[in-house]
């Protein structure tokens, strides 16, 4: 489902598409095209791509790509699939219980689960916050260990 959506491989690329998209949320999934959960996860972007595509947008970027390091380094890109979340070029955080409010690690167990989540930050970004609360309950998160320079 990855040949469905935006599939950004440059530097130049992200930048533009984060300073580019006005008044609108960006959403970029950070992953493998090979990667069995990043395909799930992709299919249920690419089947919500038109229910969300009045307030945001979606592009997958490929973690592989040389350019793209910078990036994976930046917003420490270590589980795939990761999903960031921009608005007006702000990159907007989401409180869903765990230590690591920059990001989305795993993939959304279903697609009205990703369309609230979307909804939701887009909401809170046009109220002008950067952080906003997890619409969904604490079973239907996903799980991760977080390992900070070995230290649990």
């Amino acid at each position: 489902m990855s040949y469905l959506l935006r599939t950004l491989t440059k530097k130049e690329d992200v930048d533009s598409i984060i300073r580019d998209t006005i008044d609108k949320l960006l959403v970029l999934r950070f992953g493998r095209s090979s990667d069995s959960v990043c395909l799930q996860l992709d299919d249920i972007l690419s089947k919500s791509e038109q229910d969300v595509s009045k307030f945001a947008s979606i592009a997958l970027v490929d973690v592989d790509s040389e350019e793209i390091q910078v990036y994976v380094k930046y917003f420490d890109i270590t589980l795939i699939p990761s999903t960031v979340f921009f608005f007006n070029a702000h990159h907007m955080k989401m409180d869903s219980g765990s230590a690591d409010h920059t990001k989305w690690v795993g993939a959304f167990h279903q697609k009205q689960d990703f369309v609230d989540v979307v909804e939701e930050i887009f909401r809170g970004a046009m109220k002008g916050k950067l952080i906003v609360n997890c619409p969904l309950p604490p079973e239907r998160i996903p799980k991760f260990q977080l390992l900070y320079k070995g230290v649990f």
